[in-house]
């Protein structure tokens, strides 16, 4: 396969930066270097490309088109700095953590550091992500084009035009499976208080909300006629609704939720 992105380094190959390591390898990428101190986390890449323990064994003569900072936020003073030599080159830089802005990030690397940022989301593991990305002062057309390209690999991108809507993106993107994956959690436990085996509880709501999820990016309808859809007049769906959508109920519990998480990222975010 002919290569069709540049040299990658990624900084650090936890679950997200391993799916996105999978996506570009996909892709052919020309050159990948990984920084990852857990031999476990790089191991299903083996013979694929060269492995650093650290960003001080990064190889000396290797120069990077693109800088992917994936490592642990609070890992972030340890690791940027070392990669201050390639923001000088002038590397593109996308970075996946969490609360750091791109102010934080430019000042650990160097002031005339070029960001991208972004939140992606889990399901980037199954190529079916959603990422959310904001583009740094001086990052010129062609490197964000470059960094869609990327992030494209996992799933879906959107570029926001304020660095500060990263917050909600990362209380309802980056936090949303957590929210699907209780809903199955929940729809399970009370199949099984309805007297339905457990294995066929867990298969029922695993499968609901899969393939209600399917169905949702399928369909032009929105999420509130679809809902309609399945509800017939005084059916069991619609007790159901009556008990989830009451004023105290899931509506305000979820907007109170997603509340929370954006004020927990700008805390994080200092």
């Amino acid at each position: 396969m002919a290569a069709s992105l540049p040299a990658i380094l990624l900084v650090g190959c936890g679950k997200m930066g391993g799916a996105m390591l999978e996506g570009w390898l996909e892709q052919g990428v020309s050159q990948a270097v990984v920084v990852e101190p857990h031999a476990e986390a790089v191991a299903p890449f083996a013979g694929r490309g060269a492995v650093c323990a650290s960003v001080d064994a990064i190889p000396a003569g290797f120069a990077p088109a693109v800088v992917v900072l994936a490592t642990k936020p609070q890992q972030a003073e340890a690791a940027l700095p070392g990669c201050a030599r390639f923001a000088r080159a002038g590397a593109l830089f996308v970075s996946v953590m969490a609360g750091k802005t791109v102010a934080g990030m430019t000042g650990l690397l160097g002031g005339s550091a070029l960001v991208v940022r972004a939140m992606p989301n889990t399901p980037a593991a199954v190529r079916q992500g959603f990422t959310a990305a904001f583009a740094g002062p001086g990052v010129t057309e062609a490197q964000r084009a470059l960094a869609d390209t990327l992030l494209s690999a996992v799933g879906e991108v959107a570029w926001l035009e304020e660095e500060a809507l990263i917050d909600p993106v990362t209380a309802v993107s980056g936090g949303g499976p957590a929210y699907v994956f209780l809903l199955a959690e929940v729809l399970e436990k009370a199949a099984i208080e309805q007297g339905l085996p457990p294995a066929l509880a867990r298969r029922m709501a695993r499968r609901t909300v899969s393939g209600s999820g399917a169905l949702l990016a399928a369909s032009p309808l929105d999420a509130a006629q679809l809902r309609i859809n399945v509800t017939s007049p005084k059916g069991t769906t619609e007790r159901a609704l009556n008990v989830l959508m009451a004023p105290e109920a899931w509506p305000r519990l979820m907007s109170e939720a997603i509340a929370a998480a954006t004020a927990r990222s700008r805390e994080l975010a200092g």
